[in-house]
């Protein structure tokens, strides 16, 4: 992962975000089972950088937090200026519906 990334680690949950201090305007979440929370957060930051780079502005957070039964992830992050936040969400929502990106991810984090 480039170095341009931060990496917060706190009690069961990892945080990949470009800027500090983290803010997400735009987010959405997904549950997996129990995965590398790294190198899950490391894939779905990668994609969502990918979904969403045209949008002036962006900057890509990552959490993935431990549950009872895996993983919790929200994607989304920091966004400067104006956007359609509705459209922004469907779009990330859809990237971890996802079933090609989500089998990637967890063959990578497994």
């Amino acid at each position: 992962m480039s170095k341009r990334y931060h990496i917060m680690r706190d009690a069961g949950v990892v945080t990949v975000a470009r800027r500090v201090p983290v803010r997400m305007d735009v987010s959405a979440e997904a549950r997996f089972g129990p995965l590398r929370k790294l190198a899950l957060a490391s894939q779905v930051r990668q994609d969502l950088w990918r979904a969403l780079q045209n949008v002036r502005g962006f900057a890509p957070v990552v959490r993935v937090a431990e549950t009872g039964e895996g993983v919790t992830v929200t994607a989304g992050g920091q966004i400067e200026g104006r956007h359609d936040r509705a459209r922004l969400e469907e779009i990330i929502a859809s990237l971890l519906a996802d079933p090609r990106h989500v089998a990637r991810w967890t063959r990578w984090a497994r």
